[in-house]
């Protein structure tokens, strides 16, 4: 076990560092190549010129709020290589930092070999929407340090990550809902913060303009195409059941959402009364993670990131505790594999949408479990180390 510990301490830190490296040097040659950062440079020049950022026809292309066609502005000016470079650069980095600042939680002695063991596992899923410069990657790591801020009762570092994670993509308020119920004293700070997000487009253009913007994002939140001819492919929990040729109807698709989130909800507060204080925070954001993943109806292949990071860091915690075990190291093994299947384009297609949803659930289900076992004393050296 030392000598896998001495091997993992670099290995997998060096391996993230290291790919991203990489898809910087590649995006940075081809900057619209495998990138979905020409829309996000086109809608802050729409905004900058006053004109419509949504084709509600299609309900598609542009998905983002109007804080966001402002928040990209800078990286717009920059030009698709810098811009598009330093768009990537601040993803990574939120992501990294709040990966970092669990594991501290956690074991601060450990640290160095717990950040590197899930920067591994998380490396082949979260490498596509880095190379793509998907705003997934600033979800993740702004709704995580939303979750550790709210947690800790650090309220300027709770406001901020609203704002961040809420810009980055609609899809956040799931998390500003748990962490409300979560914590019922931080409602108005996190619905100022949903305030502030909303008023930023008004001090950079006129006040007509951008509430028609709201008008036409909150259409396109709350419809699918127009145009039959384009359908949004969607990668949730839907997926299976489309490639086997059962489609589910949107309508009880929405019912299942809403059945869903009644017990996610409940094992979120239970996790926070329950759970060791080290760890609750990791479970909490794993489990609104996992909800984002699997039951947000904009579900895209590359979405699945916003899960990969809190799940490798969960296996981390789960290897450490058992001192190896076979049920992590399946699971480990599992979540690696399945960031592979891009490797081939024919297997790509083949898996494409209806893949992710089943194995992430076969990984997660059962960590969520385990963290249940361990609030209820079940691996001992957790309890010990909780009363040292």
């Amino acid at each position: 076990m030392a000598k896998s510990r001495q091997a993992w301490d670099w290995g997998g830190l060096a391996l993230w560092l290291g790919g991203f490296a990489a898809i910087l040097i590649i995006s940075g040659m081809a900057p619209d190549h495998r990138s979905v950062m020409r829309s996000y440079r086109t809608a802050s020049e729409l905004f900058l010129d006053g004109k419509p950022l949504y084709n509600l026809d299609i309900a598609m292309g542009y998905l983002y709020s109007p804080a966001f066609a402002v928040l990209y502005v800078p990286f717009m000016k920059l030009g698709p290589v810098v811009g598009d470079g330093l768009w990537r650069v601040v993803g990574f980095a939120v992501l990294t930092y709040a990966a970092w600042r669990q594991v501290r939680t956690i074991d601060p002695a450990n640290r160095l070999w717990m950040l590197s063991y899930a920067l591994f596992l998380a490396v082949p899923i979260t490498a596509g929407a880095l190379r793509n410069g998907q705003a997934t990657i600033l979800l993740a790591g702004a709704c995580w340090l939303l979750v550790l801020s709210a947690l800790e009762g650090r309220r300027v570092e709770t406001f901020l990550w609203a704002m961040v994670a809420v810009i980055a993509k609609p899809t956040a308020i799931i998390v500003l809902l748990l962490v409300g119920a979560l914590r019922l004293r931080l409602i108005p700070l996190l619905l100022a913060s949903l305030l502030f997000v909303l008023a930023i487009p008004y001090a950079f253009a006129p006040a007509d303009y951008v509430t028609q913007l709201y008008r036409d994002f909150a259409t396109l939140m709350t419809s699918m195409s127009v145009d039959k001819a384009v359908v949004f492919e969607t990668a949730d929990f839907t997926a299976p059941f489309t490639a086997l040729g059962m489609p589910i109807s949107s309508e009880a698709a929405t019912l299942v959402r809403i059945a869903v989130a009644l017990p996610t909800l409940g094992l979120v507060l239970w996790y926070d009364r329950n759970l060791d204080r080290r760890l609750a925070g990791l479970a909490i954001f794993l489990t609104a993670a996992f909800y984002m993943s699997l039951l947000n109806p904009r579900v895209e292949y590359n979405t699945f990131a916003v899960l990969a990071m809190p799940a490798g860091m969960a296996l981390a915690v789960m290897w450490d505790n058992e001192e190896g075990g076979i049920l992590p190291s399946v699971l480990a093994i599992a979540l690696f594999a399945t960031g592979l299947t891009g490797i081939n384009s024919h297997l790509h297609e083949a898996l494409r949408l209806w893949f992710r949803p089943i194995a992430m659930s076969a990984i997660v289900l059962p960590v969520l479990w385990w963290f249940w076992s361990v609030a209820h004393g079940r691996f001992k050296r957790i309890g010990a180390q909780a009363h040292a």
